[in-house]
């Protein structure tokens, strides 16, 4: 089975990539995000530390820890739920290629299942990009909504996100798999034929 994985951080254009790839090349698209809620509810169940933790706790609770804690389970989460997203993966049955997105494709856990460098690239999001963007989605506000300090919560998501980007970066230098910090200074057009070219399409 042939899959592509576009890995990064939130909030750093993964899913609009693997969208326009997907159309461009006939390729079957998995979106990691959209099984999140499953995956934690799975890793709950085999009682995994992260996932029943999360699984129990409110957004306020969630949001209102310092940032560097959030990144640290965060990562560990995603440890957690990898099983669960290689038994999906493994489960499609298809005869196209597959392009697969999802924070959860850490360097680290692609190098331990042995994926070929030009079968991965990590996409991350500079600073100002991320915020500028992560203020226009319209979920926010729905996530946000019970949270005593929206405010504080929103910047800790933030800081939260920005720390597991620059723990993705050091985990690409570490591995030597590609990745590309998006600032917003290219074209849709040609962050799409970077990744098509690193991909071999």
């Amino acid at each position: 089975m042939n899959i592509y994985y576009i890995g990064g951080s939130p909030c750093s254009g993964k899913s609009t990539m693997a969208e326009i790839l997907a159309k461009k090349y006939d390729l079957y698209y998995f979106k990691v995000d959209d099984f999140i809620d499953k995956y934690m509810q799975l890793g709950a169940v085999k009682r995994y530390e992260i996932c029943k933790k999360m699984s129990e706790m409110s957004w306020d609770e969630i949001w209102m820890r310092d940032p560097v804690l959030q990144c640290i389970e965060e990562v560990q989460w995603y440890e957690e739920i990898f099983e669960f997203v290689c038994e999906d993966l493994s489960k499609i049955s298809c005869k196209k290629e597959i392009i697969t997105e999802g924070a959860a494709y850490m360097p680290k856990l692609m190098k331990e299942i042995n994926v070929p460098f030009n079968r991965y690239m990590a996409l991350t999001p500079e600073r100002e990009f991320q915020l500028f963007h992560y203020s226009k989605r319209e979920f926010v506000p729905y996530i946000l909504r019970d949270c005593t300090d929206k405010k504080i919560a929103f910047a800790n998501w933030m800081e939260r996100d920005i720390l597991f980007a620059k723990d993705v970066q050091k985990q690409c230098e570490i591995t030597g798999y590609k990745s590309i910090i998006n600032r917003g200074e290219r074209s849709e057009e040609e962050m799409v034929s970077e990744i098509a070219r690193h991909f071999g399409f």
